[in-house]
């Protein structure tokens, strides 16, 4: 197996069993059989954690700049030893295709590894104002909540600006898909991280979760997860007046104007909607497309959901494996069933598993048109490769559509007049928009306006996320 330490935590530099004797098995999406068991902690283990996190910070607080750089370039090394471990834990936990799993899910973490790295070498803490000096300064202990859909994508955007800010930590991943945050934690220990600067527990959401949401030496919550589970994080954190980051739910439009090439926009559009099963919180979900286009949109849509290979996660030819669980599997079955029952164009997919298969949580990818902005499709995160294409007739209209949800995650163009896609994207109320498709930027700030969230993630953004400022006035009196 890939750990040794299932049944174990990382709290103050030492692996050490849960105070409880609850465990929770660890479930293959793809077989729908346990593969792992893992225990589940409770208070006595988050009080242990932020005591140590707590302790520790009274020292790394007053880290040099120059300690934390080696210690992140240290954890940099060891995360490249253990890549194939850490590809072979998510596609077991999380049903990715094993080519997705180590040249996405895992490769993402170097990138915002190396970002971090980047960055934190020309940052400044400090800056003379005047007669004052303005200090950066770390904010505390800080609690970290991540998420089964992009494990490492998710912990690595968490600890690592935390680690860089000078603060201490303590991780819970998501409990559902945890072997890789178990292989992160050796990581931090085979790192040389010093005692109680990173921490690892197990545990649900409304247990340990709320616990270190709660905790009075917990300075802030770093959470990333539903829009439903955000609210209740930053209800728990409330009574002790923590800074809370959410990084929350999305239901983002791709608007394809009239002067895009229709069959690659489309094709990309379904493929980037698909990625990773559908089960990513900034999914293109929505695509918009002018209404004379959109006969033609549905065909290629058809076409391009029909070129990917759904099947076992171990072989590295897959597109897409199962989603995560049966609950998952049950959710994005009933948004197939309510999206044929409000009348929109089944174009492809359609209920079920794909034909042949009798076991594991896979769903047909599924692509809607005719889709209208009141359907329940085009209004609801879904969290599956469940596609829904809505036509549309001028600029402001489409921009008025993709405007019109709780959600502001992230939003796509497809243009070829790109001083017209640099207007739209102006009046796109999203945290991130993407022109045409672009490789991924680790530079590039992450986050989200309305119900997905608050702060912003990646680079230096997210390490000043994690940081106090601090005015003394005088200083060059």
């Amino acid at each position: 197996m890939y750990t040794k330490n299932d049944l174990n935590f990382f709290i103050d530099g030492a692996w050490s069993p849960s105070s409880t004797d609850t465990t929770l098995d660890v479930v293959d999406p793809s077989t729908e059989k346990p593969f792992a068991k893992i225990a589940l902690g409770g208070f006595a283990d988050v009080d242990r954690a932020m005591k140590a996190a707590r302790a520790a910070f009274e020292t790394f607080a007053f880290s040099t700049k120059e300690d934390r750089l080696a210690l992140l370039e240290r954890i940099c090394a060891e995360y490249e030893k253990r890549a194939e471990d850490l590809a072979q834990a998510i596609t077991r936990e999380l049903g990715c295709p094993i080519s997705f799993s180590r040249d996405e899910q895992v490769a993402v973490g170097v990138a915002h590894l190396n970002a971090t790295i980047k960055v934190l070498r020309d940052m400044s803490f400090d800056e003379v104002r005047g007669t004052s000096l303005i200090a950066r300064e770390p904010i505390g202990v800080c609690a970290l909540i991540t998420p089964w859909n992009w494990p490492m994508n998710q912990i690595v955007c968490k600890v690592a600006p935390a680690l860089a800010a000078g603060c201490t930590v303590v991780l819970k991943p998501s409990e559902i898909a945890p072997m890789s945050g178990i292989i992160f934690a050796e990581i931090m220990d085979a790192a040389g991280t010093p005692p109680g600067v990173f921490n690892l527990i197990n545990g649900t959401g409304p247990d340990v979760g709320q616990l270190m949401a709660e905790h009075p030496d917990a300075d802030m919550v770093s959470f990333t997860g539903s829009t439903r589970a955000g609210v209740a994080v930053a209800k728990a954190a409330a009574d002790t007046v923590k800074r809370v980051a959410q990084e929350l739910g999305g239901k983002s439009p791709n608007i394809i104007f009239d002067d895009a090439d229709l069959e690659s926009s489309v094709t990309m559009g379904v493929q980037s909607c698909f990625s990773n099963s559908g089960q990513s919180c900034d999914a293109p979900t929505r695509m918009f497309v002018p209404h004379a286009q959109h006969e033609r949109a549905l065909e290629i849509a058809k076409q391009a959901a029909a070129s990917l290979k759904v099947g076992d996660p171990s072989d590295a030819s897959n597109d897409l494996g199962p989603v995560i669980s049966q609950v998952q599997f049950d959710k994005i079955q009933s948004y197939i069933s309510i999206g044929q029952k409000e009348g929109a164009v089944l174009v492809t997919g359609g209920p079920g598993r794909p034909d042949g298969m009798q076991t594991g949580f896979y769903v047909k990818p599924t692509v809607f048109g005719g889709v209208t902005a009141d359907m329940t499709i085009s209004r609801d995160e879904i969290f599956g490769p469940v596609l829904a294409i809505l036509p549309y007739e001028t600029d402001e209209e489409v921009i008025a559509l993709a405007n019109d949800s709780v959600y502001g995650l992230a939003a796509y163009i497809q243009a070829g007049d790109m001083e017209r896609a640099k207007r739209m994207a102006r009046k796109l109320r999203a945290g991130s928009v993407y022109i045409n498709y672009p490789d991924h930027d680790p530079m590039a700030p992450f986050g989200g306006y309305k119900q997905s969230g608050n702060g912003r993630e990646y680079a230096d953004w997210g390490i000043h996320d994690f940081l106090e400022i601090k005015g003394i006035v005088g200083w060059c009196a």
